[in-house]
């Protein structure tokens, strides 16, 4: 099964809610599957159902409807990797926005940002690729910490125009407006805020196009290792959906991706590695972890593994590991 992720960094501010709520982080993020090291590695990554089940939990422990609201006080610049300080140093609310909805991808796989100029101004929108992300707290907090890197580029007392929410309206909804301090529309087709022109035009003060362009092209070497990443992830995630079936080839993995076989073969060649040498990593990797649990039979681990018969599996074996996998599960 294929799936997006998105920038562990951003979910320091997820951390810091919970810490301001008095619920210790760290328990609910390994209930995720989410070491916490991971958000303090450069370029380290979450898978965003992860992402979604922890902003599910924290919207059940958390006894305050808007508590998303409170992210705008807890996050900062550095949170959003290069394209933080990118867009501090932009030379308009445009151009920063601008840059947001480009490199968006630095932060996540699945949501994206679209501008649109209307008579009222700038609308910011936030889109997902299923209604499912639409998650009332996150979105909460997307708008509310957008609209802090916003004032903190341009002016404290910035206003939008005007906010629009897609979730019903919560007993809390002044807090909305006292933090927007505009008007703020719920159960409305779209999240989004719309800036107005005369501020998202004006220079600012912070400007520095040496450094953005910098930061860019941080943003742009770090897109593209990302790209090359993920075409051998995502085999490798399909090899081990398939395995089971015993028929995993390159023709079944590209079928799954939507390629030719030559096309996986050629992208797989770029990136210096070939697919049958990431299903023999694949299968080595899986067989030891299997051998560890004592409770898994040989038959089934080379089940497991996509081999026809156990004497397969265990030729395999022995050619990779210089043992048989008994031998192995002995000295485990």
């Amino acid at each position: 099964m294929l799936y997006a992720t998105n920038n562990a960094s951003l979910l320091i501010g997820v951390w810091n809610l919970l810490e301001f709520y008095g619920i210790d982080p760290e328990p609910l993020f390994r209930e995720m599957s989410m070491d916490p090291e991971l958000m303090k590695r450069p370029g380290g990554r979450y898978r965003l159902d992860s992402i979604d089940n922890l902003w599910r939990k924290a919207s059940k422990i958390i006894d305050d409807p808007c508590f998303g609201l409170k992210a705008a006080e807890l996050w900062h610049p550095s949170n959003f990797s290069a394209l933080g300080y990118a867009m501090l140093a932009s030379n308009t609310l445009r151009t920063a926005l601008e840059r947001m909805a480009r490199y968006h991808r630095v932060l996540s796989d699945e949501w994206t940002i679209t501008l649109d100029q209307t008579e009222e101004g700038l609308t910011l929108t936030l889109v997902f690729s299923h209604e499912k992300r639409d998650i009332s707290a996150r979105n909460d907090a997307a708008l509310a910490v957008i609209m802090s890197m916003c004032r903190l580029n341009y002016i404290e007392d910035l206003a939008p125009v005007s906010v629009t929410l897609t979730h019903s309206k919560p007993s809390c909804s002044a807090r909305f407006f006292e933090y927007f301090r505009s008007p703020v529309v719920f159960e409305a087709p779209a999240n989004s805020l719309t800036l107005p022109v005369e501020a998202v035009d004006k220079s600012l003060p912070g400007s520095n196009p040496q450094l953005a362009e910098l930061n860019d092209q941080v943003m742009i070497e770090y897109l593209a290792q990302l790209d090359q990443d993920h075409i051998i992830q995502k085999v490798k995630a399909v090899i081990i959906d398939q395995l089971p079936s015993g028929n995993v080839t390159d023709e079944t993995v590209a079928r799954e991706l939507y390629m030719s076989s030559r096309k996986l073969q050629r992208q797989l060649r770029n990136d210096g590695t070939t697919f049958t040498t990431l299903l023999t990593e694949i299968r080595q990797d899986l067989a030891q972890r299997y051998l560890r649990e004592q409770d898994i039979s040989l038959t089934e681990i080379a089940f497991l593994l996509g081999f026809s018969e156990s004497s397969a599996f265990s030729r395999a074996f022995k050619r990779w590991m210089g043992v048989t996998p008994s031998e192995y599960r002995k000295a485990a």
